[in-house]
């Protein structure tokens, strides 16, 4: 029964994992960007959505929107004043991981001053668990992250598919020249694609410190779980990211079988480490285009 329960809880965290990496994904395969402080938009919108339920006392969906405001200001601000100068002046991929990286830190310690550095949790009746069967208990927060990824990632490849901004953005990171042809400008799309991207990381933020809590170190976690997923499901296709993000949550809580604990993070990095020695390209090969 352990083994069920184990596979419960990692659909659950691989849900979460798959809808950041998705939003990862997304930005790097638009705009060729790699968005290390994707971690800290998730640190912040795990705080700003417990600060809400918690201190302010306000409705979940007044917290949510607020997380989703501040992150979406964080995304575009990374790309308007971070990222953007750096491309313009050439810079090379090293410089625009060290930037991203010094800001991963920065809110880190920003997060830690303001909020504390300890251990946070949003109660919530969800997140309460319910013995299904003998030594089997489910909370229906499990359900809700998994029905949350599905609907949030549809969602998504149905913007991409069905609007103009959706194809211009597929088409941004091959062909800049031909997205201004359909009367897109590209610097436009690479906003949009950092919104989108940073906003995903809200429900999962949210879940997160419902579920299992939150702590201001935990966005390097979660950006290296992100790249994993991404390298694993194959370099720039949102669904190989899903699909990565849930095998790597469904590893890390699947460990814990017949591991110590502390091992559950490393066969995360064995699961990486095996793909980019037999399957460099990841699940999906290497796709170029958000699809």
């Amino acid at each position: 029964m352990l083994l069920f329960q184990l596979l419960v809880n990692g659909l659950q965290l691989g849900a979460i994992y798959g809808l950041t990496a998705v939003g990862f994904a997304l930005i790097f395969g638009s705009t060729k960007v790699f968005h290390v402080a994707h971690g800290a938009s998730f640190t912040l919108a795990g705080y700003l959505f417990w600060w809400g339920m918690t201190a302010l006392k306000w409705h979940w969906l007044a917290s949510v929107s607020l997380a989703v405001v501040a992150v979406v200001l964080f995304g575009l601000f990374m790309e308007r004043f971070i990222y953007r100068p750096i491309q313009r002046h050439e810079g090379a991929f090293f410089t625009v991981f060290i930037a991203a990286f010094g800001m991963q830190i920065v809110v880190q310690n920003l997060v830690g001053t303001v909020f504390g550095r300890g251990f946070e949790t949003v109660s919530a009746e969800l997140s309460r668990s319910v013995e299904l069967a003998p030594n089997l208990f489910v909370a229906p927060i499990a359900g809700v992250a998994i029905l949350v990824g599905l609907i949030f990632y549809f969602g998504l490849n149905l913007f991409l598919a069905r609007t103009q901004v959706g194809t211009g953005l597929r088409a941004l990171s091959d062909n800049p020249d031909l997205v201004r042809i359909f009367g897109l400008e590209p610097t436009r799309l690479a906003q949009v694609a950092f919104a989108l991207g940073s906003a995903l990381v809200v429900p999962a933020a949210a879940l997160t410190a419902v579920s299992q809590g939150i702590n201001p170190g935990m966005g390097s976690h979660i950006m290296l779980i992100s790249l994993a997923a991404t390298i694993v499901g194959g370099i720039g296709s949102l669904k190989g990211a899903a699909m990565g993000g849930m095998l790597l949550g469904l590893a890390e809580s699947v460990a814990v079988w017949k591991l110590d604990p502390q091992w559950s993070e490393a066969v995360t990095f064995v699961v990486l480490f095996v793909f980019i020695i037999f399957r460099p390209a990841g699940f999906l090969g290497r796709a170029q285009n958000a699809k």
